[in-house]
């Protein structure tokens, strides 16, 4: 039933769309949110670092995973706990890459993801500026303006060729509106047309979150196994 649920979030909240990608500003004019502020730093810091890396590791099968270098995040920002071997990079995303604008400052946010090389090398730059812009107090508004003109000036590269990363763990927490995405694979282009991909089209696997401002676009497949190799979704006929 994973397929379903995830176009039906898409369509009605679009917090797909900010997951699946950059960050996007629509809901934040809605009502009050649970979490209208950043919480102490404190509260999204994992202190038990091998926690943290294990966390990060199971975003990817351990083929994969097993040779990755690995960030953690510190006060100040991510910082490489582990070098890795194959050019694959995996860390633990907290809530402002990585929740709907209702729970960008949901101090609960895990979400394990492990970049390629090419994405280690043209995503993640903006992720980690992003958290970086975050730690030293700007607002979500401004972080947002800080990485558009960043990207508009060069200084964060443009996405490269082949960027794609994994999320295929079932350990993380995605926030009390999803807290479990289903496993997916994220391919990470400049600004595409999700038509040429057939993406959100009935029946198509793929869906598509595209970012203008960040000249972004970025493609989700919904696979069918968790990193350990257990079953992603549910069986037929059992329903929640």
């Amino acid at each position: 039933m994973w397929k379903k649920n995830v176009g039906a979030i898409a369509i009605k909240s679009m917090a797909l769309l900010v997951v699946f990608g950059s960050r996007y500003q629509v809901l934040a004019q809605e009502a009050a949110t649970p979490y209208p502020n950043m919480a102490p730093i404190d509260q999204y810091i994992m202190t038990d670092q091998a926690a943290e890396i294990a966390l990060a590791r199971s975003a990817a099968p351990k083929s994969i995973s097993g040779d990755a270098e690995v960030l953690v995040l510190k006060s100040n920002g991510f910082e490489t706990r582990v070098k890795g071997k194959n050019g694959f990079v995996c860390i633990v995303e907290r809530s402002w890459t990585s929740a709907a604008d209702s729970e960008i400052w949901n101090p609960k946010v895990r979400t394990p993801i492990c970049y390629n090389a090419a994405a280690a090398r043209s995503y993640l730059p903006r992720n980690i500026k992003r958290t970086n812009l975050t730690l030293t107090g700007h607002t979500a508004v401004q972080t947002d303006q800080s990485i558009i003109a960043a990207i508009d000036g060069k200084e964060l590269p443009a996405i490269e060729s082949g960027a794609m990363c994994y999320m295929m763990s079932k350990e993380g927490f995605g926030g009390d509106s999803v807290p479990h995405w289903p496993p997916h694979l994220m391919f990470f282009y400049p600004e595409t047309d999700p038509a040429n991909w057939g993406a959100g089209l009935p029946g198509s696997p793929v869906l598509a979150a595209s970012n203008p401002a960040e000249h972004a676009t970025t493609f989700v497949v919904v696979v069918r196994r968790w990193s350990d190799g257990t079953e992603g979704r549910e069986a037929p006929g059992h329903h929640h």
